[in-house]
């Protein structure tokens, strides 16, 4: 059907005169709209947020400019959150007849944003709470589109002219403060930069950001300096967390925030130059990453939130290609997958964090690897976790060793336990010491003990044993804490030979890597490796070396041990120091005690190891040696010294 070109024209017309009308009434009580929209928010702070919201005077100036002066922020009975002396501000109001808030220019002068806790009281909890309990209501909200509303209502936030003066960001954690002071903040032409002023209790920083920023398109490119000289240092985690941690520069770019049907694609890149982070649990000294990459693609959809395999992650020379995975479509899974591609040996040992891998410096290797990790938990049925860890090699060999020195496990050596960081006296590993036993003078009992509790699959294994990993991934996840291993003897003896007893990130890779590398390359045999074993682990206060303990439990030569005796040294591994309280004041064992060496030899039988006559005429344990007088035992005509500090032993076998 076709129209008259005049009615067309009328029709227009008539539109043009309701905009025109809608203008001036806009223009006309504009400060009315305004007024109500304080007053809005003012009510809702107070109702949803037990908070009052003030401003002195609010007043438009032309059609979209708004000036506020005096506005305050402050948390019933709390500090205040936040007060700006000047606010200008202008908002779109094509945007804003269609229900979407963009703001266009912003200026504030005069202002503060602070974060107090004082005690377990914090002024921001009333914030903090309304969202923890919108996020509960929501778990099962679907996460692509969710984001997306977020993201795009924050950006649309966010200015695309900016000017800050004099603009403060405070912590104050109990007293462990720190602030930020925005000298100047200037975002114009999508160009940002920055200078601001960091203060902390044992630093004083000036730094600079700038680069590129497009809140509209969802675009950044941006990067962080110091302009002092020295690192960045970043403030208030060292004070709250013990933590401290610096760098040069970082870049952050984001390329593309997209959504096609249900799902969110975010892309982009962050790179890093010379961090150092210092913790007690990381590591004892510095470590330093001296650069880092890292190329994302986050995938959001209706069920899951994803790093997709088409990341990478790079550190120094090695690249990593991981995806990870949280699904909540059938049942609740993580999935983790790393893929290392071929890549030459020696750059991957010059690549290692310094501080992360200190045992490793000046090592030496050629030929190539490649390496694949898949790993994938489903919370509803925790007994198919899978656990596949594979590292395929290519001419590979160790032509120098570093400060490990694998090699030394072949030949005479002295060995020094370090206990709570204090260096334990001396023991010789090797035949001067007439303390030191060959394996074959150990007895077999003693040996086919040790293995059962500590290791079965010793002579099978190469250094780790892949169910045991699994086990002890379970029981972690179930304790949410490390309180379970997955030690082998291989493991055992680098951690003892080579590495401290500090429980520190970098012990634990370095300890993986260095069996790793024990176990594939042959550098030691199997029967060497346990008899090094048993001459160096402690087997009571102050006593190293089976040795040693045979005589101070039993004033026996390993070899003369029988059956019960050997069951005994077997159990008290675990914990060797407190051997004395498994016995009762009679000097014998208690009944846990026994239990536990019951439990042993049952398993022991079961497995083929041990036959009938081999407990034949076995009388119990009985401590003759020196170890008796560490133990508490009651004297007949004497008053019975009540002990309320024994111990039990946590576990039995950790099998």
């Amino acid at each position: 059907m076709n129209f008259p070109k005049q009615k067309i024209y009328k029709a227009l017309k008539i539109l043009a005169v309701v905009l025109v009308l809608l203008c001036i009434g806009l223009y006309y009580f504009r400060n009315s709209l305004l007024k109500q929209a304080i007053a809005k928010v003012t009510h809702k702070m107070a109702v949803e947020y037990n908070s009052n919201f003030s401003v002195k005077s609010a007043s438009f100036d032309g059609l979209s400019t708004i000036h506020l002066t005096d506005v305050v922020l402050a948390p019933i009975n709390a500090d205040t959150l936040c007060k700006i002396k000047n606010v200008e501000t202008s908002i779109s109001l094509s945007s804003l007849l269609i229900g979407d808030v963009q703001v266009g220019t912003l200026k504030i002068d005069n202002g503060y944003i602070q974060l107090v806790k004082k005690g377990k009281k914090r002024n921001f909890d009333a914030f903090l709470k309304r969202d923890r309990e919108e996020s509960e209501s929501n778990e099962k909200r679907k996460y692509g589109t969710f984001a997306y509303r977020i993201i795009s209502k924050l950006l649309n936030l966010v200015p695309t002219d900016m000017d800050l003066k004099n603009f403060k960001f405070k912590i104050d954690d109990n007293g462990k403060q720190t602030s930020v002071d925005v000298n100047k903040l200037v975002l114009n032409n999508k160009q940002l930069e920055t200078n601001l002023h960091v203060q902390a209790k044992d630093f004083d920083q000036r730094w600079n950001i700038k680069g590129f920023a497009d809140p509209r398109n969802k675009k950044a490119d941006i990067r962080f300096f110091n302009l002092d000289t020295g690192a960045i240092r970043v403030p208030y985690l060292d004070q709250r967390y013990n933590l401290k941690a610096s760098f040069d520069s970082i870049r952050l770019n984001v390329q593309n925030i997209d959504k096609s049907g249900s799902e969110l694609h975010i892309d982009g890149y962050t790179s890093i130059a010379n961090l150092k982070i210092n913790h007690p649990k990381i590591a004892s000294k510095d470590v330093v990453i001296k650069n880092a990459r890292f190329d994302y693609r986050f995938l959001l959809g209706d069920s899951f939130i994803s790093i997709d395999s088409t990341s990478t992650m790079q550190l120094n020379k090695i690249k990593v290609r991981p995806y990870i995975s949280y699904d909540t479509e059938k049942d609740t899974v993580y999935t983790l997958k790393m893929d290392i591609p071929k890549m030459k040996a020696q750059d991957f040992i010059v690549s290692l964090p310094d501080g992360l891998f200190t045992h490793f410096q000046g090592m030496q290797a050629t030929g190539n690897f490649n390496y694949k990790l898949d790993f994938k938990f489903n919370k509803n049925k925790p007994n198919t976790l899978v656990f596949d860890s594979k590292l395929n090699k290519e001419d590979l060999r160790i032509t120098k060793y570093g400060e490990a020195d694998l090699n030394k496990l072949n030949s005479e050596f002295v060995y020094r336990a370090i206990i709570q960081n204090v260096l334990q006296r001396p023991v010789l590993v090797g035949n001067a010491n007439p303390n030191y036993t060959p394996l074959d003078q150990i007895s077999p009992y003693l040996r086919k003990s040790v293995l059962t509790t500590e290791d079965p699959s010793f002579f099978s294994h190469r250094g780790f044993i892949n169910e045991a990993f699994k086990q002890s991934i379970l029981k972690n996840i179930r304790t949410r804490k490390f309180s379970r291993g997955a030690s082998t003897i291989s493991m055992q003896l680098i951690k003892n030979v080579f590495l401290t007893r500090e429980k520190t990130l970098s012990r634990k890779l370095e300890e993986i890597l260095l069996v790793y590398i024990l176990e594939n390359n042959r550098i030691v045999s199997k029967e060497r490796m346990l008899e090094v074993y048993f001459n160096i682990i402690e087997w009571g206060p102050n006593v190293y070396g089976i040795g040693e303990a045979s005589h101070f439990y039993f004033q026996k030569s390993p070899s003369a041990l029988n059956v019960d005796e050997c069951l005994y040294l077997a159990t008290i591994i675990p914990k060797p120091r407190k051997f004395m309280y498994q016995f009762n004041d009679q000097g014998n064992l208690k009944d846990y005690a026994i239990k536990n060496q019951k439990f042993l030899k049952n398993l022991m039988f079961r497995r083929g190891l041990l036959v009938p006559e081999d407990t034949i005429g076995l009388l119990p344990v009985y401590i003759s040696g020196n170890a008796r007088s560490l133990i508490k035992i009651k004297v007949p005509d004497s008053t019975a010294i009540k002990n309320d500090s024994l111990l039990s032993i946590e576990e039995e076998f950790d099998l």
